[in-house]
């Protein structure tokens, strides 16, 4: 899944207790991470020859993969997200769920050919072969929930506002 509709996802569940850009942030986390660092390097050290789009897999440098593997873990996210919730803030501890929703969403929209989720890492190296997010069917879903879980957001908070 795209990065913004992570981010969105995420602000769009856990959002909403006062801290709707941590669970912004949070829901973008695993790809900011790990592409967003590639493409700030290539942006900063290769101008002359970056270009958008997917990069080829031959392409991608190793940390690539060794960030990819830790920020969407399943693992990681919830060993962090206790440390914040047991000795910081529970609030952001919440906020912070935005990163397993977006583990969980990966989940089913990654194949096993381009960056399945590793779940489990660095326990298992399961894989689990999904339906590209590209593929215009999910792609066009996952616009779909968007608008809803925002209108849902929005009904719910209008009608939580004191009536004049």
């Amino acid at each position: 899944m795209d990065t913004l509709s992570h981010a969105l996802w995420g602000k769009g569940f856990f959002g909403y207790r006062g801290r709707p850009f941590w669970s912004l942030f949070f829901g973008a986390l695993p790809d900011l991470f790990s592409f967003g660092i590639y493409f700030l390097v290539n942006l900063v050290f290769n101008f002359s020859t970056f270009k958008f789009g997917k990069p080829e897999l031959s392409e991608l440098p190793d940390y690539v993969f060794v960030l990819y593997d830790i920020t969407h873990s399943l693992i990681i996210a919830l060993f962090f997200l206790s440390i914040v919730y047991f000795f910081f803030n529970k609030n952001i501890a919440f906020a912070m769920l935005a990163w397993p929703l977006h583990i969980f969403l990966d989940l089913p929209f990654h194949s096993i050919d381009y960056f399945p989720t590793p779940i489990f890492w660095p326990i298992s190296d399961f894989e689990f072969n999904g339906i590209p997010w590209s593929n215009k069917y999910i792609w066009f879903s996952n616009l779909a929930g968007i608008v809803l879980l925002y209108f849902y957001r929005y009904k719910t908070k209008k009608n939580r506002l004191p009536k004049n």
